[in-house]
């Protein structure tokens, strides 16, 4: 056979060493340098069994069980146990229809009302989402259509091992290990959107060509429905007290060929896993094609096997190092069908973006913006890839990135995240040096009233409102004017003034709030309206953007903040605001802006709904044009806070950035935009004191604001305070070792 013959007769000819670089340089172009293992629990719901398959050691007769089955008391203390110790799945492994075969199996099921076994893991499951958010990943054998349905609404993911698509001796006494009746199975997964797992059993007596058949049949279906998110190769070892004992073990030679031939005939999207504590070194498997270890429990045995204990996680991520991988937690459900509302169910939809990252894989640690947990302590495995030490080695400040190379940098973790952090605070020093800045100011947010209906806003009130924190209001003029005289003889230089879009408001009003503040202060700097708030104004009054801005200007604004930007991606911006401006009215609100001589900065709000690549989208557009117009002055990264947004609370977001993401976007951010932007501020009300001294070292250079009366991030759940002074910026910055300085809006130094 030609070392490129991968025809379904070439395959067969082939040896696992003609196949293993063919698979393993596919595994590497589907999936990058990453590989994925799933945090579990392993809940053995039930060890009885219909079916005496002679390799099974999992099934027992009722004899050698206390009871027939787990009590839900007994399946929510090991949930607890996982969830406690990080999990993120809890996989129900139980035995076929024991109540066909058992009597004690039938009336311990009917006593507590149960129909049947299914009937009663979709009871246990639904417990076990709702009370710990860990994700059900349910093997409960050959189901019929609404046997699968019942548990779409109450698990993340199913599951079935085809084994083998052949009759066996093995199977002899097994009436669900039917050919026909997997098949039938999983056709039905594939129609009802199930996210699903199946696989092959290598070494039970089938042939290679019968191996064979089953991955093409796997495949066909996958084709005909998309469902398939993984397949497993599991090599057979033979166990004491069962019919196959004094076989061997599956021959290592078919094993590995079937994980290349699996590689090589599945789709591309369609994930490869190999059990890693059932063979004695399970990183060598990913030179046959494998991206994925399955589940690895810090809490349960694998009572499938319970003689095979798991490896150690930062063993197998060190065995992967020397690789050049990366490994990583994902979810019970892979990325690709975690944001597809069609293959989530809505009952389970928001424990799944709870879960998740911005990539679809596992969070990974606890921390979230606005809230009180303290951020992850810094990786400590320093495993890097080719792909990010290939963007680093070229990148030099004003390297022009593709959006590709930033949703690289976006992923970076491990060793890559250090690395990245490392070139952006280089970066940072060498532009701005060491000195952090800040400006006193007071935000005044002169209504919470707004027309629009902006789906992660929990600070305006309106008809739609979910979470009414706070009565409706207007401020008047007057009250305006007293707040900026207040603000101004505590020594601030700024005030920053946003609101809602009250349904009284044409284009004049914002020009008698500038007056108002000019009244309080003649002096002091109007940093004041979203593009949003500008467009209306112009919309309202019929003038066009330069008419309408010059008329503030005139007034005395200064400078704009760039908010209501949110994620500069229109089919993001659907989601998150669709009654809101386009991406190209937001950003020709800002060129028009600095045409007139009013400057403004770059905000990005991220962590709702959006992944890496509509990041990269937003930092391209806006770098651009910068080049243009060179009229902004900082880039405001903005963590989502989550807790009280209408959108997270319907179950339709994240719950925002982790904080690897939220250093990123800093990180990146100071990387992409040097000599082109040279302050990348850190907002302290959403990353925390100590996430602030993190993303310092990590590119950035200012702290924003004091923000006497900050109420927008406060509204949507952020705890860090309304007010940071002076003093308390001291005390931040003090352990860095960097120079605290007081600036203007116009980044002039006040006072160090």
């Amino acid at each position: 056979m030609g070392r490129t013959d991968t025809s379904h007769e070439g395959l067969l000819e082939a040896s696992a060493a003609d196949l293993a670089p063919l698979a393993r340089r596919r595994a590497r172009e589907l999936f990058g340098e990453l590989v994925t293992y799933s945090p579990k629990v392993f809940i053995p719901l039930t060890q009885l069994c219909r079916d005496r398959c002679a390799y099974c050691t999992f099934a027992q007769a009722p004899a050698h069980l206390t009871a027939p089955y787990l009590d839900l008391e007994e399946v929510m203390g090991i949930a607890r146990a996982g969830a406690a110790a990080g999990c993120t799945e809890a996989l129900f492994t139980l035995g076929e229809r024991p109540e066909l075969r058992y009597d004690e199996a039938a009336r311990w099921l009917a006593a507590r009302g149960y129909r049947s076994t299914v009937d009663y893991v979709a009871t246990a499951a639904q417990m076990v989402l709702e009370s710990t958010g860990l994700l059900p990943h349910v093997n409960a054998g050959a189901l019929y259509p609404n046997e699968l349905a019942q548990l779409r609404t109450v698990s993340a993911s199913q599951g079935m091992m085809l084994e083998a698509l052949a009759d066996l001796e093995a199977h002899r006494l097994a009436p669900d290990k039917t050919p026909a009746r997997r098949l039938a199975t999983l056709e039905a997964a594939g129609e009802l959107r199930i996210p699903f797992t199946t696989g092959v059993l290598v070494g039970i007596g089938e042939s290679r060509a019968e191996r064979l058949a089953t991955l093409v049949a796997i495949a066909d279906s996958h084709r005909r429905h998309g469902h398939v998110q993984e397949v497993i190769v599991q090599n057979f070892l033979p166990k004491p007290r069962t019919a196959m004992a004094n076989r061997p073990a599956a021959d290592a030679e078919e094993f590995h060929w079937t994980i290349a031939a699996a590689r090589l005939v599945l789709a591309d999207e369609v994930h490869l896993q190999a059990p890693p504590n059932l063979s004695d070194d399970p990183a060598a498997l990913l030179d046959y094609g494998i991206d994925d270890f399955g589940g690895i429990s810090p809490v349960t045995a694998d009572h499938v096997n319970p003689e095979r204990a798991w490896p150690a996680v930062e063993t197998l991520a060190a065995q992967c190092a020397s690789r050049g991988l990366v490994l990583a937690p994902r979810l019970a459900v892979y990325p690709r069908a975690a944001f597809d509302a069609t293959f989530v169910d809505e009952a389970v939809r928001p424990a799944v973006l709870a879960a998740a990252d911005a990539a679809g894989l596992a969070r990974g640690d606890a921390w979230h913006a606005g809230g009180e947990t303290a951020p992850p302590p810094p990786p400590v495995r320093r495993t890097t890839t080719a792909a990010v030490t290939g963007i680093l080695a070229r990148y030099q400040p004003g390297y022009d990135f593709t959006e590709a190379e930033l949703v690289t940098l976006f992923g970076a973790r491990d060793g890559d995240f250090v690395a990245v952090c490392e070139a952006a605070d280089a970066t940072r020093h060498a532009l701005v040096g060491d000195e952090v800045s800040f400006v006193v100011n007071r935000n005044i947010n002169y209504t919470n009233v707004c027309t629009f209906k902006c789906r992660f806003c929990a600070f305006s009130k309106g008809p739609l409102s979910l979470n009414l924190r706070g009565d409706p209001y207007l401020l008047s003029l007057d009250e305006i004017s007293e707040r900026v005289r207040e603000a101004e003889a505590r020594g601030a230089t700024e005030v920053c003034l946003q609101g809602g879009i009250h349904p009284n408001f044409d284009g004049d009003y914002y020009v008698d709030v500038v007056a108002a503040v000019r009244a309080g202060s003649p002096r002091i700097h109007v940093h004041a309206f979203s593009a949003l708030e500008v467009h209306e104004g112009a919309r309202r009054l019929g003038v066009d953007l330069a008419t309408y801005l010059m008329r503030l200007k005139e007034a005395g604004l200064k400078t704009l903040p760039g908010t209501a930007a949110e994620i500069l991606d229109d089919p993001v911006r659907t989601v998150l605001c669709p009654d809101k401006i386009s991406t190209d009215q937001w950003l020709e609100v800002h060129r028009t802006a600095h045409r007139v001589g009013l400057g403004s900065n770059v905000t990005i709000m991220f962590g709702a709904v959006e992944g890496p690549e509509s990041w990269a989208r937003h930092l391209v557009r806006t770098r651009d044009l910068q080049r243009d117009t060179g009229g902004f002055s900082e880039f405001v990264p903005l963590p989502f806070v989550h807790m009280a947004t209408p959108l997270f609370l319907r179950g339709r977001a994240r719950r925002g950035p982790t904080f690897r993401e939220a250093v990123l976007m800093h990180a990146v951010g100071r990387l992409h935009y040097a000599t082109l932007i040279d302050n990348i501020q850190v907002s302290w009300v959403k990353m925390g004191v100590e996430g602030v001294r993190r993303i310092l070292a990590a590119g950035a250079n200012d702290l924003g604001g004091t923000l006497m009366d900050e109420n927008i991030s406060r509204a949507a759940g952020a705890t860090h305070g309304q007010e940071m002074d002076p003093a308390g910026f001291a005390d931040l910055v003090a352990p860095l070792g960097r120079t605290l300085v007081q600036r203007t809006t116009a980044y002039q130094i006040l006072a160090r």
